[in-house]
């Protein structure tokens, strides 16, 4: 119900988002990522039946940190860094996301990925806010110690920012397992105040010798496999009998072909940054993920054909998963695809005009705060294990996870049904929903 008495409530002729973005000062850029995201939150928050201030709250992150940090290179000269921490809300609990090392990086796309925590936490039923974190570089032209030089100085730079009670950070796009063990050691070095056991807390996705959690590598990709798992029965595929195709063969892009391959189904077509293979009789994903990592990408690899982006994306297949960056499928390529099902693997893969194509040709998309939402979850694992000084199994991370995933994906399947709409803004519904009730219950200080 919107909050007609308030000040600046929006005016009823004009859509949702329009309102909120004047008010809040937003100048609308299609192409902006940041401004899609709150576009489609702000959708969804009026289906909801969001007050107008728990709007106007979504509409902008809480908190945005900008850094520029000088780095000594290995031939000897300095180079200044360029740095973010956003954190978007923390009605739910402290923020969470991860960090990103891409050259790419920009203000508003990692204002774009701290909503989508945002909303990703809330639909998966975790007690955190979202954030999200990077650093403009590109890690491949980095030596290990000029990268563990970049961890130290940017998590010196934003050590009182974060913390293990209000702001936890996590791996992303270019970093991993390592960079979060030094990202903790400096944090204790930064912050003496704090117990062993709560440095360890302050970022997830460690090495499980260090605090990390098993299954968390491979978390991602598992909780894509629950939400087909879960999904597809009712679009009428078989999960051991779908052929799928992948864009990006990383963490997320490999353990998904390796989890859904064991369950019986068959990896055709895989694309990343070196290139695109095919191969009708099936690709086996762990020799695929040997040659990347000798190789770093998939061109060249002897267990498949060579071929063009355009025969990849026309490929036939069950199920299509991007699982690389960004905004690849655009309104071109959502024309070409071949698939019954999207599962966004990566975080919003798909422009809102690749949506439309795709939903006018009745493709069923699964969206990235379902699809993704696994690593968070494991995460957030971790994050009571360091907490409660324990240590779980494989099989109780793995339980507990297919449970998360499995009541977000029903969420998102009742969501739509309530409202008929199409999945994505069903999930988006279903998260704005946990944080107005929250919202109404805790009130807004002072």
């Amino acid at each position: 119900m919107v909050d007609s008495t308030s000040p600046g409530s929006p005016d009823p002729a004009r859509s949702p988002a329009e309102s909120i973005f004047e008010e809040v000062g937003i100048v609308r850029d299609p192409a902006n990522l940041f401004h899609q995201t709150i576009e489609q939150v702000l959708v969804a928050a009026d289906l909801a039946g969001l007050q107008h201030h728990q709007r106007i709250i979504l509409a902008e992150p809480k908190n945005e940190v900008m850094v520029h940090f000088p780095v000594l290179m290995d031939d000897g000269h300095h180079r200044l860094f360029k740095g973010y921490r956003v954190q978007h809300n923390n009605a739910l609990g402290p923020y969470k996301g991860g960090i990103r090392y891409h050259p790419r990086v920009a203000l508003d796309d990692v204002k774009a990925l701290a909503v989508l925590m945002t909303m990703k936490c809330s639909l998966a039923g975790l007690p955190f806010g979202g954030a999200k974190g990077g650093v403009k570089l590109n890690p491949r032209e980095l030596s290990e110690d000029e990268l563990r030089r970049v961890t130290r100085r940017f998590c010196s730079a934003i050590s009182h920012q974060i913390g293990p009670h209000y702001d936890i950070p996590a791996p992303d796009v270019g970093t991993d397992s390592r960079i979060m063990a030094w990202f903790a050691d400096t944090y204790a070095q930064m912050t003496p105040e704090h117990s062993r056991q709560d440095v360890q807390g302050v970022v997830t996705g460690k090495p499980v010798p260090f605090g990390g959690s098993r299954g968390r590598d491979k978390a991602t990709g598992q909780g894509l496999v629950h939400v087909l798992e879960e999904m597809l029965p009712e679009l009428g595929l078989d999960l051991s009998k779908i052929a799928f195709s992948v864009i990006g063969f990383g963490n997320v892009g490999g353990w998904t072909a390796k989890l859904l391959c064991e369950r019986g189904a068959r990896l055709v077509a895989v694309l990343d940054h070196t290139g695109a293979i095919g191969a009708g009789r099936g690709i086996d994903p762990r020799r695929l993920a040997e040659h990347v990592d000798r190789y770093g990408g998939v061109a060249n690899f002897s267990g498949a054909d060579g071929i063009d982006e355009d025969a990849f994306y026309s490929t036939e297949v069950d199920v299509f998963v991007p699982a690389a960056l960004e905004q690849m499928i655009d309104e071109r390529r959502a024309a070409e695809i071949k698939a019954v099902v999207i599962a966004e693997g990566a975080n919003a893969p798909t422009t809102p005009e690749g949506d439309s194509v795709l939903l006018q040709r009745g493709v069923e998309v699964l969206p990235a705060i379902l699809c993704n939402a696994g690593g968070v979850t494991a995460s957030y694992f971790e994050w009571v294990q360091n907490r409660t000084a324990r240590s779980w199994s494989i099989e109780e991370v793995d339980g507990q996870l297919r449970d998360h995933l499995v009541a977000a994906a029903r969420r998102t399947r009742e969501a739509r049904a309530r409202y008929d709409c199409d999945l994505r803004t069903a999930a988006f519904v279903a998260a704005c929903e946990r944080i107005g009730e929250v919202y109404d219950l805790r009130g807004v200080f002072p």
